[in-house]
C-alpha cells in the first residue's frame, strides 16, 4: 500500500508540474497544456476534418463539461471553430483553424520540443520506452475501472 501511495502521489505531482511548467513553456502563444492537448489531438491526420465534441472528450479522457469551456475559449481566440458534421447535421465538429494551425505548428511546436528536451534530458531511449510502457499499463487498468463504473460516474462523457 505504501509503494502504491508513493507511485500515485508522484504521478499526481508530475501531472501538476506538467500543467505548471508546460503551460509556462507555451504561455507566450496564449496556450495552456489543456489547449496544447486539444491542438495536438486536432493536428493528427485522422482529425483533419475535425472531431466531434464527444469524440474529442473521449480521446483526451476529459468530461464534456470540462472540454466545453476550453472549446469556447479556444474558439474565441481563433484557434478552433465549430462546424457541422457532413454525415450528421445535428453533430458539431471541432476543427482547427488556419490561425490555430499556425500557432500549433510554427509557434508552439519549437517550444514544446525544447520543453520535452529539458524534461527528458537525463532519460535514455530505454528509459523513455519503459516509462511509456508503464504509463500505458496504468492507463489500460484505469480505463477498465472507468468502463465498469455505472454510466453516470463514467468520466469521459
Amino acid at each position: 500500500m505504501e509503494m502504491a501511495n508513493r507511485i500515485f502521489f508522484k504521478l499526481y505531482q508530475c501531472a501538476n508540474m506538467l500543467h505548471k511548467t508546460g503551460s509556462r513553456a507555451v504561455q507566450s502563444e496564449g496556450l495552456t497544456t489543456q489547449q496544447w492537448a486539444v491542438l495536438g489531438a486536432l493536428s493528427r491526420p485522422e482529425a483533419a476534418q475535425g472531431m466531434g465534441v464527444g469524440e474529442l472528450a473521449r480521446y483526451l479522457m476529459v468530461s464534456r463539461q470540462n472540454l466545453s469551456g476550453l472549446i469556447t475559449r479556444m474558439a474565441r481566440d481563433g484557434h478552433i471553430e465549430m462546424g457541422t458534421d457532413g454525415r450528421d447535421r445535428r453533430s458539431r465538429l471541432v476543427v482547427m483553424t488556419e490561425s490555430g494551425r499556425h500557432v500549433w505548428l510554427d509557434l508552439a511546436q519549437p517550444k514544446i520540443k525544447a520543453y520535452y528536451e529539458q524534461v527528458l534530458q537525463d532519460f535514455s531511449m530505454g528509459d523513455m520506452a519503459h516509462t511509456l510502457h508503464y504509463f500505458l499499463k496504468l492507463l489500460d487498468n484505469m480505463e477498465k475501472i472507468d468502463h465498469s463504473a455505472p454510466e453516470e460516474e463514467s468520466a469521459p462523457d
